[in-house]
């Protein structure tokens, strides 16, 4: 089956209730995550991280020290199964995901999932999702590292001021056009610029590759 990029959205889990399995390290990172964005918190497992301990403990996430029971789907609108290699599990997740109606991402088996979990890049309010549909996902990573370091604290500033800008735009000039020229400027001469640099062992592969593509005869 081919991979499926998917419908990219943001979801809004502000005041909602959402669902972690598991209480690993990476359930940790996800449950501060969507702490971050508003939700409501639930962690399913018998053992915690440290920190998803210092969060149960401040109460900053409902710990429940056991394994999951059905009844815990009850008024959710995520799941996040962070249990590895427990295929049936995760495949009698999204069964129930589709029938109660709740959005369900299972940490390695996307096929598993109703949702995808892209690397996300944050500097200040602006966000980057970076997705290879679950072909690739170290090289989300690799990704993220470099963008981090691109979209510094100074990029962050950027992007405030810009919002206060906007702000200001919107108060004191009534004309819409006016305000988009305005911003328009403030943007002139902004750009991303970068460069791939691709690993030896790929230039070696595409190297083989052109060796092994016949030579197109002259006309």
């Amino acid at each position: 089956m081919a991979p499926n990029p998917g419908f990219p959205l943001v979801l809004d889990v502000k005041g909602w209730s959402v669902i972690v399995i598991g209480g690993d390290e990476e359930a940790a990172e996800k449950s501060q995550r969507l702490l971050e964005s508003g939700a409501k918190v639930t962690v399913i497992s018998p053992t915690l991280h440290e920190s998803l301990k210092q969060l149960a403990a401040s109460a900053k996430v409902i710990h429940r020290g056991r394994h999951f029971r059905e009844t815990d789907l009850e008024q959710t609108i995520l799941v996040l199964n962070m249990i590895r290699g427990d295929r049936e599990f995760a495949k009698m997740l999204l069964a129930k995901a589709r029938e109660k109606g709740f959005l369900l991402w299972s940490v390695d088996l996307p096929e598993a999932s109703s949702v995808t979990m892209p690397a996300v890049v944050a500097s200040g309010h602006a966000r980057v999702a970076i997705s290879t549909s679950g072909v690739a996902p170290g090289l989300s990573g690799f990704m993220k590292e470099d963008l981090e370091r691109i979209l510094d604290g100074e990029f962050a500033a950027f992007v405030e001021w810009l919002g206060q800008l906007r702000d200001q735009a919107r108060a004191n000039e009534p004309d819409a056009e006016k305000r988009r020229a305005l911003l328009r400027e403030a943007l002139d001469g902004f750009r991303l610029l970068g460069k791939v640099q691709y690993p030896k062992v790929w230039q070696e592969e595409r190297a083989r590759q052109g060796a092994a593509t016949p030579a197109a005869k002259p006309a």
